[in-house]
């Protein structure tokens, strides 16, 4: 008999010293929530054991010492009133004493207020863009394993599908809130040392946070099945030291600077065809791939192919146009935003000359650059675009007049855009575009917002207030809450736009209308 108990409290005690390093046991992770729901996990689990050992204790013990050959004689009893209160209360109170752990991990799972730092997690087919609020940092990250390795001509590598080229890099011992939104369909972020599993909806924002305690890089991937790419769109945060994050962010800023500035120069730079399609077939196999497959034949009836398509055969512009933005109702994301110039030349060179398209055409930096700005005469050495462009081209709205400006009017025109007046009808237009692209995964396409993160701009103070206190909270943000600062995001035309559209939308009707020159004058 005392074997027998030896062996059942050797059961139930030994597997709490190695839980941990168990490999198909819940992982203990590095932040406080983790460690919550890891207890929580073997707590309950150990409640399941010490319930199966009695229950199935109990049935043996019955078997063997009450069987026929024994000469054991079943009782003959009906309706006991003291065990059915037993299995009514026994059950009752294991529930109860799992619950009150349960609910304070999940009331501390659900509490991001007060945080240290907010990160905007925006997922698409199939990458990840982080935004850190009042930072002016940002960046995509994507999937880095090699294609080789995908394809199974390489070995696999130690984090095969589980590295990327950009990681999220976070502080430790800070509070860090994430802001969870889709651009396409339902996206699920999930690292398992943080205990961090939130849906990424579109048109909708989750909230989760975290404390990370040890530094280190953690992986973790959608969890959700997001289309035929899903295993392709890794996670991959790295921890650092407080001092070593704040590093971190100036390198950062000081990159995109950098970045910026070289983005300006490479305008005026003139690359070869070989020096295109190497880079182009880089950005496309990194970018462009997962849709259209390596090959350039697609999908039937889902990713068009671009061997001897429409847009290949057609004017180069329209095809860099649809690169730049994206075409409505589709999949085809826009990349203006996810690529430099220098990148959407070369990855639309390659797409013109691989495959067997063999256009010859060649397009550099500045034409790209003119495609959002002034119509451009000509594309490389071979491609001549005609000066008559179809009305859908966004380039078309620039007066043709733009043509005899002087350098310097130029260089202004392309940093802040135009500042001519433009009727209500017109800046209602453009402003729901602008609300759409940037304002609605946070306030909702319906402007009603998501109480009290997000809040009501259906006739909220800002909107029925002055115009300069509008102007003021979108171009400069708002510290202390998710409204990020516009003014290095979009052009004073757009700022007028959107300002216009928030105060007539949805029922508001004010009848204001803001150009373009107000928004360049504000707080001059």
């Amino acid at each position: 008999m005392k074997q027998l108990l030896y062996s059942v409290l050797a059961l139930l005690f030994t597997p709490a010293l190695f839980a941990s390093e168990m490999p198909l046991n819940m992982t203990e992770g590095v932040t406080e929530i983790s460690g919550r729901v890891y207890s929580l996990h073997m707590v309950i689990l150990y409640i399941c054991c010490v319930i199966g050992i009695v229950v199935f204790g109990v049935m043996f013990y019955a078997m063997i010492n009450h069987r026929k050959s024994k000469g054991a004689v079943a009782a003959n009893f009906h309706e006991s009133t003291k065990v059915e209160i037993l299995w009514t209360l026994v059950p009752f109170i294991i529930l109860i004493v799992m619950a009150i752990p349960a609910t304070k991990t999940l009331i501390a799972m659900e509490d991001p207020s007060n945080a240290d730092l907010t990160v905007k997690v925006t997922g698409s087919q199939w990458k990840w863009h982080y935004s850190y609020f009042d930072q002016d940092v940002e960046f995509f990250s994507l999937l880095s394993t090699p294609q080789d390795q995908i394809d199974g001509d390489a070995t696999k590598g130690e984090h095969y599908l589980l590295e990327v080229d950009k990681p999220l890099v976070l502080p430790i011992n800070r509070k860090v809130r994430f802001l969870m939104t889709s651009e396409d369909v339902i996206h699920s972020w999930w690292v398992p040392a943080f205990a961090i599993k939130k849906d990424a909806n579109p048109g909708f924002i989750n909230e989760a946070w975290t404390r990370i305690d040890k530094p280190g890089t953690y992986r973790g991937q959608c969890a959700e099945l997001c289309g035929k790419d899903h295993g392709f769109m890794p996670i991959v945060v790295e921890a650092l030291s407080e001092e070593d994050f704040d590093a971190w962010l100036i390198a950062q800023q000081q990159e995109a600077s950098n970045a910026e500035a070289a983005a300006k120069a490479a305008l005026s730079q003139t690359l070869t065809m070989e020096e295109l399609m190497a880079k182009g077939e880089q950005v496309y196999l990194a970018r462009c791939a997962a849709c259209h497959q390596p090959n350039g034949a697609g999908l039937a009836g889902v990713f068009p192919s671009l061997i001897g398509s429409p847009i290949i055969k057609g004017p180069a512009q329209l095809h860099i146009d649809i690169v730049l933005n994206g075409k409505s109702g589709t999949a085809m994301q826009a990349f203006s935003k996810q690529l430099t110039a220098t990148e959407i030349a070369a990855v639309v060179t390659y797409e013109r000359n691989a495959w067997g398209n063999n256009s010859g055409d060649t397009v550099q930096a500045a034409d790209v650059s003119s495609d959002t700005t002034t119509p451009a005469t000509s594309v490389g050495s071979s491609a001549a675009i005609p000066s008559t462009l179809p009305a859908t081209l966004p380039e078309v709205k620039q007066d043709i007049a733009s043509e005899t400006q002087t350098d310097d009017e130029v260089a202004k025109e392309l940093t802040t855009g135009s500042l001519s007046d433009l009727a209500m009808n017109e800046l209602i237009t453009m402003g729901e575009k602008v609300y759409m692209a940037n304002c609605a995964a946070c306030h909702q396409a319906t402007g009603m917002g998501l109480p009290p993160a997000f809040p009501s701009l259906v006739g909220s103070p800002i909107i029925t207030g002055p115009i300069a206190d509008h102007l003021d909270i979108v171009i400069n943000g708002k510290s202390g809450t998710a409204m990020q600062s516009f003014s290095a995001v979009l052009t004073p035309q757009q700022i007028a736009a959107v300002v216009t559209y928030e105060r007539n939308a949805w029922g508001n009707n004010s009848g204001d209308t803001i150009q373009a020159s107000e928004v360049d004058g504000h707080g001059k």
